[in-house]
């Protein structure tokens, strides 16, 4: 009987660092909660759809992204509106897709390109090799090969016991190098680390990595290069992690400009409650009053109403813990 397939890699010190240094950052984005604002959530999906497509030659700028979600008419080729159309689709359906299944990845690469390409959601059939100018720098693995690569590639993500920061970045290292569809593959193997890192903290849903690889393009193909000359995903890993580093340490930037000014012109008192939750976890009932305008009371029926439909819990005592949006 066949040994499950491992990819190559090494974990290093250096990962183990970044890895921590993550998770420590991650914590403390999370507990802040500005990232569950609407606003902070729409502009980082336009800067995710524009960067992810931006590194695949599309010109469309965040604005005609951020016009297209809302609606409006957009001046483009159809190509472009087409790959904004299908980026938005996939994106915003993220969460229900299984990591791990053949027929999720598969439905993701039929969203995302679902206008553009007639094999769409399907393996390719034939051979593909990826092109710098007139020199090829890689050439994928036989088409008649695709299908028991990508099986065994899933079977080892849904097993591995690596942390998912390096199992999500090898992972994305591997799909680029297998290259499965016959186009779209880029943008799929972005949108599958989103996915995964999302699984282990759902924060990542909602951050901007495709725009800091579309800030790093190059650096990006180099170390996808350097993993595929040294038939090790590491390069590539490290490159990821640190990534993953600025995106967060940029987010908490934009955090601390969201928390200086939130609008509750408008809402309700529960969505105030879940507007100011959002911004700051660690405020009390009083505060809450004193920035709505309300008494304590209407707070407090506010507050139950939130938890009766399980959209807010207290997470420890009153006086030490923080609320947590659901």
């Amino acid at each position: 009987m066949s040994q499950p397939y491992t990819p190559p890699f090494t974990i290093t010190s250096s990962m183990l660092n970044q890895v921590s240094l993550i998770s420590e950052k991650v914590g403390v984005l999370s507990v802040q909660g500005a990232w569950q604002s609407p606003q902070l959530r729409k502009t980082n999906q336009i800067k995710t759809i524009t960067g992810t497509l931006q590194i695949e030659g599309n010109t469309l700028s965040e604005a005609q992204v951020s016009a297209i979600l809302e609606g409006k008419r957009v001046l483009g080729s159809p190509r472009e509106l087409a790959e904004v159309q299908g980026a938005i689709k996939a994106y915003e359906q993220l969460a229900q897709l299984d990591p791990y299944t053949t027929d999720d990845l598969c439905t993701a690469h039929h969203w995302l390109m679902g206008d553009i390409l007639k094999q769409a959601g399907h393996f390719r059939t034939q051979a593909v090799g990826i092109h710098q100018g007139e020199k090829v720098i890689h050439v994928a693995p036989p088409a008649n090969r695709v299908a028991g690569l990508m099986a065994d590639l899933l079977h080892w993500l849904k097993h591995s016991d690596d942390h998912p920061l390096i199992s999500s970045s090898v992972f994305h290292y591997e799909f680029e190098f297998i290259h499965p569809f016959m186009d779209g593959n880029g943008r799929m193997g972005r949108l599958w680390q989103t996915l995964l890192l999302s699984r282990w903290r759902p924060i990542f849903q909602f951050l901007p990595l495709e725009s800091i690889i579309r800030e790093h393009q190059q650096a990006y193909y180099q170390a996808l290069a350097q993993a595929d000359h040294a038939a090790s995903a590491n390069a590539f890993i490290d490159f990821m992690l640190e990534a993953i580093l600025q995106t967060l340490d940029k987010n908490a930037d934009v955090n601390a400009s969201v928390n200086a000014t939130v609008n509750l012109d408008g809402l309700k008192t529960a969505e105030a409650v879940r507007a100011l939750l959002a911004q700051n976890p660690t405020m009390t009932r009083k505060e809450m009053a004193a920035r709505i305008g309300k008494d304590l009371r209407t707070i407090d029926r506010a507050i139950k109403q939130l938890q009766d439909k399980q959209q807010l819990r207290r997470v420890g005592s009153d006086k030490t813990g923080h609320w947590e949006l659901l």
